[in-house]
């Protein structure tokens, strides 16, 4: 099985400080700034009109902590799935290469897969960790050492079984965000909640501004981190369904290229 690679833990944390920069960054210098001015030009209307409707900004929807949260979080994971998007389309370059040279009705006899095995090895470093040499290579040499079809095909699925498994497990982070997404966006509707209670006092007195706001605040969140959700687990389900092709591709190309010319 292909083994993780430091990388990966570096480029997840890296990526991860880079979404908090630039989207604390944006709600510093554009975000948080508008919505106040919106708010204020509402606020000066509506006591020049009591009559006045306010108008929803997207300022003012995004503008809470829960909402910002929610953007980090969503922009992580839109970069882990770019990379691993990339690897994908890396692995599948290799499906159109001649990795195993065979002529049109040539054999590979057990006493030829160690020519063939040295082929592969010959790639760089970077090419001959992806799946689809390991397991033309695995084929190769359980063909070379048991002088058996049948376990050469055999070991070509286990190592895209294996791989498969591998990359289920790697989408296990992106899950959890996708379900912390939601549950940052409740936090933010219990918050405002909890907070229009605090003021029912004055919504009683008769001033509900308040109350309205906190209630925003509710709504807004959820709101947000639903529909960052939706996209999220859209680009998910596209990513996980472009590595299982990949890893069934690869089958299908050591069936035709490789386990099709072996003769014992």
């Amino acid at each position: 099985m292909k083994k993780s690679q430091p990388g990966d833990f570096v480029y997840q944390l890296s990526s991860l400080v880079l979404a908090f920069v630039l989207v604390h960054a944006f709600y510093v210098t554009v975000v948080r700034p508008n919505a106040e001015e919106v708010l204020a030009e509402q606020m000066r209307l509506m006591r020049e009109n009591p009559e006045y409707v306010q108008e929803r900004s997207v300022w003012v929807v995004i503008k809470d902590f829960e909402q910002e949260a929610c953007f980090v979080l969503g922009l992580w994971a839109l970069a882990i799935m770019g990379s691993k998007w990339i690897s994908a389309t890396r692995e599948r370059d290799l499906l159109d290469q001649e990795l195993v040279p065979v002529a049109a009705g040539s054999r590979i006899l057990p006493e030829d897969a160690r020519e063939y095995a040295r082929q592969i090895q010959g790639l760089p470093e970077t090419e001959k960790r992806r799946l689809l040499p390991r397991t033309l290579l695995a084929a190769l040499q359980r063909f070379r050492a048991t002088r058996s079809i049948q376990d050469a095909s055999s070991i070509a699925g286990e190592v895209c079984e294996a791989e498969s498994d591998r990359l289920d497990s790697e989408l296990a982070m992106i899950r959890y965000i996708a379900w912390a997404i939601p549950s940052i966006g409740f936090i933010g509707t219990v918050r405002g909640i909890g907070n229009a209670l605090t003021q029912a006092h004055r919504a009683v007195q008769g001033d509900i501004s308040g109350v309205t706001e906190s209630l925003g605040t509710a709504f807004n969140s959820t709101f947000i981190a639903l529909l960052l959700s939706l996209g999220i687990m859209f680009v998910l389900h596209q990513l996980q369904l472009r590595q299982e092709r990949l890893v069934l591709d690869t089958e299908g190309y050591v069936d035709e290229h490789l386990l099709q010319h072996l003769q014992v």
